[in-house]
């Protein structure tokens, strides 16, 4: 077996465990709303989460995985060692961040890294001035931008659906409420999981297909079009790793995103995970690649506000804020320096 043939399979490997850990880690956007109201119990919500991020594999195509496979980064700067060392810079940063229990955004850790290692290597090519000029930026604009657009979306939909079914439904008893809104919940899940799985697992496709075209295993006409003979393969491995880590878990993050923010009831529920699911359908299909942890975050937020201000935990509000601000530079500098260890060893990496 060829050095190139077992450094690719590393790469697909590593990338695939990265799909794991996103889906672990962010377990709780799929599942913390779900489990805190009590519709279902942990076990039976992964079960019903992980089986939705895997359907989605058929359902919301593959717009994101192109962006992040040939619209963030240009490609003649990228090795296998690049996709490695980028893929290793967030998976420590997701680990680091489980830990502390924070809802980052594996997504945000996936292209911090892989610009942190792009650069890395560009800057030892050519020297530090040329880094910035891996960037592609059209692709980063609007993943910048929907930083701050996601989460808002994810508010204002779901503090607007609360505010029309609290009209709606306001002759009815809070008995008769929570009834039928522990039914239409695992509606909205499902939905919620569909979005996440068709957004997250859709960027280690990227991730994977450019580890295969960098590898001259795709021919760059495939990698252009639809993959060619690697496209169901790619698909079903991703959202079938997606889909086994939200079955694994995450209960910390579950904790936190559950019930620190703000405390949820059935109906509450289902407006976060109605307003999340929307916001991800749309994203998903327009191939904007964003933060299901974001927005899921900001529709509980914009749900919890209907009530009073003070039903949020501002607190917990903030420092998840800060994580996020410093996922994208913190998962790039990880990665900087897992791709200056690896040239240590590799001179030609």
């Amino acid at each position: 077996m060829s050095t190139g043939l077992i450094l690719l399979i590393i790469t697909v490997a590593t990338a695939l465990a990265f799909d794991f850990l996103n889906g672990f880690h962010d377990a709780a956007n799929s599942i913390a709303t779900v489990v805190s109201t009590r519709v279902l119990s942990p076990r039976l919500a992964v079960v019903w989460a992980a089986a939705f991020n895997f359907l989605a594999a058929f359902i919301l195509g593959t717009a994101v995985a192109k962006m992040i496979g040939q619209g963030m980064i240009q490609l003649d700067i990228v090795t296998q060692y690049v996709v490695l060392a980028g893929l290793l810079g967030a998976i420590v940063w997701d680990l680091v961040t489980w830990l502390l229990g924070l809802p980052t955004s594996s997504s945000h850790a996936l292209i911090g890294g892989y610009a942190g290692a792009a650069m890395a290597r560009a800057t030892i090519l050519h020297g530090w001035r040329s880094a910035p000029a891996v960037i592609i930026a059209s692709g980063w604009t609007k993943t910048l931008i929907f930083i701050v657009v996601a989460p808002v979306m994810g508010f204002v939909l779901g503090f607007g659906f609360m505010v029309a079914i609290s009209w709606i439904f306001q002759h009815r008893s809070p008995r008769q409420v929570d009834k039928l809104f522990r039914k239409l919940q695992l509606v909205s899940a499902a939905f919620y999981s569909l979005g996440h799985g068709g957004n997250d697992a859709q960027k280690t496709m990227g991730i994977v297909a450019g580890a295969l075209y960098t590898a001259g295993v795709m021919s760059p006409r495939d990698f252009a079009a639809n993959w060619g003979r690697w496209h169901w393969p790619i698909i079903l491995a991703a959202n079938a790793a997606i889909a086994l880590g939200t079955y694994s878990g995450g209960w910390r993050i579950v904790h936190t995103m559950g019930s620190k923010i703000t405390k949820l009831k059935p109906v509450g529920g289902f407006c976060a995970e109605a307003a999340g699911a929307i916001t991800l359908f749309g994203t998903a299909l327009a191939g904007i690649p964003v933060s299901t942890t974001h927005t899921i975050t900001g529709a509980i937020i914009g749900v919890g506000t209907t009530n009073r201000i003070s039903a949020v935990r501002w607190g917990v509000a903030r420092r998840i804020v800060w994580a996020w601000v410093v996922t994208i530079p913190a998962s790039a500098v990880v990665a900087m320096v897992a791709f200056w260890i690896i040239r240590l060893f590799n001179p030609t990496a």
